[in-house]
């Protein structure tokens, strides 16, 4: 990344920041800032995230973490990152109609992982997200195994968890990634 992409990657990132503090009480920009300038590989994460149409910010999901957690915040499922099965086994399982990638190796290539149910669950409790879109969420081998995936939503002002199998996919449902630094 170039310095300019890098310098206004950061100023959005900051603006984002400070417009959402509920979701990163007690965490200042400038030791993020700091982090982030010193990881290259965090910083093209967080590029593509945002290229994709995520919305990353720094986001407590769990109390134990160390370092910083971004996650994609944006209102629905990133609009980059929809219409993809759940990963390379159901993609390769198609015979026709295949969708161009899965959420598991497009998480992969941008070097994010897909949301846990507990992570997604955390994420609703600063917001209101994927009220009209899913997300597919990190599913048990147990489940993937038998051929299906999880993937979630809010509808109702309940977070839902439904299962599908794992070579669907559909406009309306991309997946969330979250990155630790």
């Amino acid at each position: 990344m170039n310095a300019k992409d890098r310098d206004a990657l950061l100023t959005t990132l900051e603006a984002r920041f400070a417009a959402n503090m509920r979701r990163h009480a007690g965490v200042a920009w400038t030791p993020v800032r700091a982090a982030l300038t010193k990881n290259a590989a965090a910083l093209s994460t967080l590029h593509a995230m945002e290229a994709t149409g995520g919305e990353p910010d720094v986001v407590r999901l769990d109390a134990t973490s160390a370092g910083y957690t971004f996650c994609d915040c944006a209102p629905e499922s990133p609009i980059g990152r929809r219409s993809y099965c759940y990963d390379q086994a159901a993609l390769d399982s198609r015979k026709e109609n295949k969708p161009a990638a899965s959420a598991m190796a497009v998480a992969a290539d941008m070097g994010v992982e897909l949301l846990t149910e507990a992570q997604y669950r955390a994420l609703q409790e600063f917001g209101e997200f994927d009220l009209k879109t899913s997300s597919w969420i990190s599913t048990p081998s147990s489940i993937r195994t038998l051929g299906g995936a999880l993937f979630c939503d809010r509808r109702y002002d309940t977070v839902f968890v439904y299962h599908n199998g794992a070579s669907s996919y559909y406009a309306a449902r991309g997946f969330r990634g979250v990155r630790r630094i």
